[in-house]
């Protein structure tokens, strides 16, 4: 027997850029990344979420005349194409096709450029079009939303949904660049503002204690969308998300340990329950605060941590329970949650506030309990007029009542 052992190291690099209005002429953001390339004059095809182009109607003017501006450096083909804003281009994910196509028909080639500019769908399933034709080509995202900026977009997975399971194809397939204009932020609904923030409480808990207090402390301006400590909490999101990818010796997720998963287990059922109607943000914050509760149960912070997290939770503006969550079957969402990644079991917990601990026994029964904790939690809340209390979660003598 011959044996031959093949090994190569590949570095991947690309820039997250923080600006404002990225299209104006005077903005060189863009121009920028397609020069750091190998090319003189870049090809770039414009992918657009249809609820990005609703709530600005002049974008693809405004793009136009900035190629037209650039034209020394890009090409932008054709007009831009416009995706299905939202979870349906990753349910129903027909533009992926007609991108591909696009690719073939413009004769656009791996040196080529797809730019994004939208949500957390629409830079997945995009994403997911360029990674897999010619078998990847250069992708640049401007995520649009608070989520797709302070989490999704500066990832290094692209995916669709299938077989109704969230994100069961997909790649792992890094950007070549990541722009992030605060701008659009502006024309967000506020569920759509508020949907994100959820996933820097997520970060915070599990990797960063300082950066939970501030958001603990800043609640309330998070709560109003305060411009400087929204730009704030996206962009220290974004670093604690790249840090870990970048330094956790595990970026393609090939081990049974992802941590910024976090409370996800339960969130990717409620959003596949409720056919979307939940957004992922919202779902997120109810499964950080189901398995911080179960944490608390198991004897892993004290109530004290458990209540700042709850009083976080909801004073930005987050229901903790949905009744999607009375309707998941632990077990099978555990054992797909498991699937997904491969190997055994692993679900985060915290230890503490800013720090996680992996378990692989998962009490399901007591999981039931905490589900049903937050149930009546909101019952109590709902028929309660004055002070904010936890009903049944301490000890049964000790009751607490928040400030």
């Amino acid at each position: 027997m011959k044996k031959l052992q093949q090994q190569f190291q590949v570095a991947y690099n690309f820039p997250v850029i923080f600006t404002r209005d990225v299209f104006n002429l005077a903005n060189s953001a863009l121009v920028e990344v397609l020069q750091a390339g190998d090319q003189k004059r870049c090809r770039v095809l414009v992918v657009i979420d249809s609820s990005v182009l609703q709530a600005n109607p002049g974008l693809p003017e405004k793009i136009e005349k900035y190629g037209s501006a650039h034209s020394a450096v890009l090409e932008l083909i054709n007009s831009p194409f416009i995706i299905r804003g939202g979870e349906i281009c990753k349910k129903e994910p027909l533009e992926v096709e007609k991108i591909q196509a696009l690719v073939d028909k413009h004769h656009l080639c791996r040196h080529s450029f797809i730019l994004a500019i939208g949500g957390g769908a629409v830079l997945d399933a995009a994403g997911y079009a360029a990674a897999t034709a010619h078998r990847g080509i250069r992708f640049i995202r401007m995520p649009t939303t608070t989520l797709s900026q302070n989490d999704s977009g500066v990832g290094v997975k692209t995916s669709i949904n299938a077989f109704g399971r969230k994100n069961f194809i997909g790649t792992f397939t890094p950007p070549y660049a990541v722009i992030n204009d605060f701008d659009f932020l502006e024309t967000l609904p506020e569920r759509d503002k508020r949907s994100g923030i959820a996933e820097a409480v997520k970060v915070a808990l599990i990797k960063d204690r300082a950066f939970f207090d501030l958001l603990y402390k800043e609640r309330k301006r998070l709560a109003a969308f305060a411009p400087e400590i929204m730009e704030k909490m996206i962009i220290r999101c974004a670093e604690l998300h790249m840090e870990h990818i970048g330094r956790s010796g595990d970026p393609f997720e090939n081990g049974s340990s992802r941590p910024l998963d976090f409370g996800h287990w339960s969130a990717h059922k409620v959003e596949e329950i409720t056919g979307g109607e939940v957004q992922h943000g919202e779902a997120v914050a109810s499964g950080v605060a189901l398995d911080s509760l179960y944490s608390y149960k198991k004897g892993l912070i004290s109530e004290i941590e458990l209540n700042r997290i709850f009083v976080a939770l909801e004073d930005i503006g987050f229901e903790l329970y949905h009744w999607a969550l009375s309707w998941i079957d632990i077990d099978r969402a555990l054992r797909e949650f498991q699937e997904h990644l491969g190997g055994e079991l692993t679900i985060t917990l915290l230890k503490s506030i800013g720090e996680k601990i992996d378990v692989h026994d998962v009490d399901t029964g007591l999981l039931r309990q905490c589900i049903d904790l937050l149930r009546e939690r909101k019952k109590g809340k709902e028929s309660r007029n004055g002070p904010r209390e936890m009903p049944e979660i301490g000890t049964g003598k000790l009751r607490v009542v928040l400030p």
